[in-house]
């Protein structure tokens, strides 16, 4: 199993009546040096402004973004590239970023290569050091500035963290 870190930017709370924007992804392991990163035109009229703001990006930008259809292809195809078995989809919000991911792959390719199955990299954090109040952003070493691909960096780094100093056995690739 891989483990891909994955961090989404949206124009809204929901997808269907919003668009992710943008997204990058890592495979998680010492060089992370394995990235995608996708850009994706909207499949929705709605968006709110201050949302889409946090991607830096305009929406007329944004509508000159590739198709969704053509942005989870390669995904997918870069997903079955870089991953041993099936992929295990992480995040920092996957409440979030899971909800997005999840709905693009079924609406536009009637699949989802991750399965049905995300984790959380906050809760397994909590889980680690057996405080519930506790956070793992201090494991970051990529600043976090809601470029998907950074954002994604700093949590893989947060999660190789997890192994290296806090003992955390997971399989690297």
């Amino acid at each position: 199993m891989s483990f891909i870190m994955v961090d989404i930017e949206a124009d809204g709370p929901i997808p269907g009546d919003y668009s992710m924007v943008c997204f990058g992804a890592v495979v998680v392991e010492p060089s992370l040096s394995q990235t995608f990163y996708g850009r994706l035109a909207p499949i929705s009229q709605r968006w709110i402004p201050k949302a889409l703001a946090v991607s830096g990006f305009s929406r007329e930008q944004a509508l000159a973004f590739d198709p969704p259809q053509t942005v989870m292809e390669s995904f997918e195809a870069w997903l079955k590239q870089v991953s041993s078995g099936r992929p295990m989809f992480v995040s920092d919000n996957n409440g979030f970023d899971w909800q997005f991911i999840n709905y693009y792959f079924h609406h536009f390719l009637e699949r989802n290569p991750f399965g049905h199955s995300s984790t959380n990299l906050g809760s397994l954090y909590k889980g680690v050091v057996k405080d519930f109040s506790k956070n793992f952003k201090h494991l970051r070493r990529t600043t976090h500035t809601h470029h998907p691909v950074e954002d994604a960096l700093g949590n893989a780094e947060a999660m190789l963290s997890l192994h290296s100093e806090l003992g955390l056995k997971i399989g690297l690739k």
